[in-house]
């Protein structure tokens, strides 16, 4: 067996591994995993495409909803030294994986504590770092309108002026759900979508479709602007949980 063949059968493995995990923790909770499998390489690719534009240039990076990690580990060899990655991932068995996943990564055998992990919502994040790149991996919606509309400005909040948000949102799940909802379930639903469409018309500089992945997703890049400008009116109030 040639390393090459060795080196396929441990990503297939690991693959197949993450594949399981996100089916048990989807089955645990459906609206914080958001997903019945990890992204694929395509996907993590469009998602962290304002990291590899502006290398070598030292960045903050935050990567929101990491999950197992492809998106993850799709950025790390992307860090430029000075540059630093935070993980937020509320989910506990997502977030021990991820530190394994820092702790043994090759990349970060000399700069160790270039990237952390933080077990905790976006929203209660403890921080006063601002971010040049967010990537999130959220899966909005499955979150009620009070929720998506804290989250989004929370993450306005942690960028920079002119930094970027990056997320997704797979392709025809909107159908699938109207065909199976509640009225309250589809009333949701359509509120998130119109909370995000706000979001797309003010800050939204460009609009991908990943179809390299399972389920195909569409990928949106938002850019917080230099200046002040009016955010998206909030629509609702309450408290995430």
């Amino acid at each position: 067996m040639n390393d090459w063949t060795t080196s396929h059968d441990r990503v297939l493995a690991q693959r197949n591994a993450e594949g399981w995990m996100f089916l048990i923790e989807a089955a645990r909770d459906l609206r914080t995993t958001g997903a019945i499998a990890p992204s694929g390489t395509a996907l993590a690719r469009v998602l962290t495409e304002p990291v590899r534009a502006q290398a070598p240039r030292p960045l903050a990076v935050l990567e929101a909803g990491a999950g197992t990690g492809p998106v993850t580990r799709a950025l790390i060899p992307q860090l430029s030294r000075g540059s630093r990655l935070d993980i937020v991932e509320a989910n506990p068995r997502f977030a021990a994986r991820l530190r394994h996943l820092v702790t043994t990564h090759p990349h970060l055998a000399a700069r160790p504590t270039q990237v952390t992990v933080h077990q905790t919502y976006v929203e209660q994040l403890d921080t006063d770092q601002r971010y040049d790149v967010i990537v999130s991996g959220l899966p909005l919606t499955n979150f009620t309108p009070v929720q998506v509309e804290r989250i989004m400005a929370r993450y306005l909040e942690l960028l920079h002026p002119g930094g970027t948000l990056t997320y997704f949102a797979y392709l025809g799940t909107r159908k699938a759900r109207a065909l199976a909802a509640s009225r309250a379930e589809a009333r949701r639903h359509t509120a998130v979508d119109e909370i995000m469409a706000a979001y797309q018309r003010t800050y939204a500089t460009g609009r991908w479709t990943v179809w390299a992945n399972l389920p195909p997703a569409c990928v949106w890049h938002l850019r917080r602007p230099l200046l002040s400008t009016e955010r998206p009116e909030p629509q609702f109030d309450g408290a995430r949980r």
